[in-house]
């Protein structure tokens, strides 16, 4: 699995010009699913996403995490973030999942994280949709779970 994780002070996503999901501040998590991806890189995704130190302490530092600061998480399935650009100048998605398997793992992905009584928003599987947001620093880190990066 994939993320890019974004410390946001809110987040939307809108299909057909009609906004169908919003959060406050916290986190925006776009979130791809690979081929082969099981329970196990969900669990990892969904505990390196909690436990992310990116919001500040007292003293200013990135020290806290979202289950220390109680925010919120606008998770949206971007399958995009497997594109391979290396060959050419159009992207292969070969490496995504397929979507009705990745459905599966990122539904699963919002309750473990939800099982922290952190607040979940999503966007809409398969729609083609628009996320706005106000990124918070900006803040923005990358994540996979087999620790490419």
């Amino acid at each position: 699995m994939r993320a890019v994780v974004q410390r946001v002070l809110k987040g939307s996503v809108s299909v057909d010009g009609t906004v169908v999901s919003a959060s406050g501040p916290g986190l925006v998590v776009l979130l791809a699913v690979k081929k082969g991806d099981a329970k196990p890189q969900a669990d990892y995704m969904a505990d390196k996403i909690l436990n992310l130190r990116i919001f500040e302490d007292e003293d200013g530092k990135m020290n806290r995490s979202l289950l220390e600061t109680g925010g919120e998480i606008l998770l949206v399935s971007q399958f995009t973030l497997y594109g391979d650009c290396r060959k050419g100048r159009r992207p292969g998605f070969d490496a995504a999942e397929l979507p009705e398997a990745a459905q599966s793992l990122f539904n699963y992905t919002v309750g473990r994280i939800r099982e922290h009584n952190i607040t979940v928003n999503t966007g809409v599987f398969k729609a083609h949709m628009m996320v706005g947001l106000e990124n918070d620093g900006p803040c923005t880190i990358l994540l996979d779970s087999e620790r490419n990066f």
